[in-house]
């Protein structure tokens, strides 16, 4: 009770005119959009700038940032230069799901892509390759018809030309709009990834975050050497899909890069910084001489 009685009151401040007319008469600072990035990791805040030359890796924790395709394809490719394949090719409607269509312009709008992969053929460390690099910023990665045949067409490329095929990975899973024609794709590329590897052809798979579903069941695990970046998240059904089926508390690094590389799903997590090095060294160890073909 005494407390209650003693206790100190708290007023409200409240500004005189003329420093509300100060304030009023201050010129306002505008930030330009996009200028500071937070880490979703750690909360650090920088500027977009210093994050960009970081690789867009942020500085206090390492978390990788995700990348659109055209980035990851200038961190990667010699100079930035890619020769792409099927520069026009678009997904259709195949079975009429509702609101599909204009999500699909709404997408290309909003990613300036057309679909969720872009496929060409480049060079790395002076190595040519075929790549495909898959943008989880179109529809968050999802395969459809269009994804998976630009894939398959990338391996008959690689395959054909003789060189190394490299895909860089990044999915929500199968389409779902697009029905068994969205999962078919899982078995068409796996098909053609058997038969360039049959042939000797050297594949290289990068997994980054996220991989999921059926992409990641699929040609993202098939690689002769299976490669990931810092904390991606690689998996096939969610977390808690998979607790309530097994009804156990899975650990908390489950799905991540690091988990799979110790449980043997990956050879490697390489940190962004380091991946251009990294795949330059695998293709100079498999180049037989020089302009030949890189074999497995």
């Amino acid at each position: 009770m005494f407390k209650d009685l003693f206790h100190k009151r708290k007023y409200a401040t409240v500004p005189s005119e003329r420093e509300r007319s100060d304030k009023q008469d201050r010129p306002k600072r505008d930030i330009p959009e996009g200028l500071m990035n937070k880490c979703p990791k750690c909360a650090t805040i920088q500027f977009s700038k210093e994050l960009d030359k970081n690789h867009k890796v942020c500085p206090s924790c390492g978390h990788h940032f995700r990348l659109t395709a055209w980035e990851r394809i200038g961190m990667t490719l010699d100079d930035g230069r890619l020769s792409e394949f099927d520069r026009d090719m678009i997904s259709e409607d195949p079975i009429e799901f509702p609101g599909y269509a204009s999500k699909l312009e709404a997408q290309k709008k909003n990613s300036g892509l057309k679909d969720a992969v872009i496929t060409g053929e480049g060079a790395i460390g002076g190595f040519p390759v075929v790549v495909a690099v898959m943008s989880f910023d179109f529809f968050s990665g999802s395969m459809g018809s269009v994804v998976g045949e630009k894939i398959t067409r990338a391996i008959e490329q690689a395959s054909l030309r003789k060189l190394p095929l490299l895909i860089f990975s990044t999915s929500g899973g199968a389409r779902m709009q697009e029905s068994i024609l969205s999962l078919m794709q899982m078995a068409k590329t796996s098909a053609a990834l058997a038969k360039f590897q049959s042939e000797g052809g050297l594949y290289i798979s990068i997994m980054t975050d996220p991989t999921t579903g059926g992409v990641t069941a699929s040609f993202a695990s098939l690689g002769d050497y299976n490669l990931a970046e810092p904390g991606a998240l690689i998996g096939f059904a969610g977390r808690i899909v998979i607790e309530q089926t097994i009804r156990q508390k899975l650990p908390d690094n489950f799905q991540t890069a690091e988990f799979n590389l110790q449980h043997g799903q990956l050879d490697r997590v390489v940190h962004r910084k380091d991946m251009k090095s990294t795949l330059t060294r695998v293709l100079d160890m498999h180049a037989v001489k020089e302009d030949t073909v890189y074999g497995g």
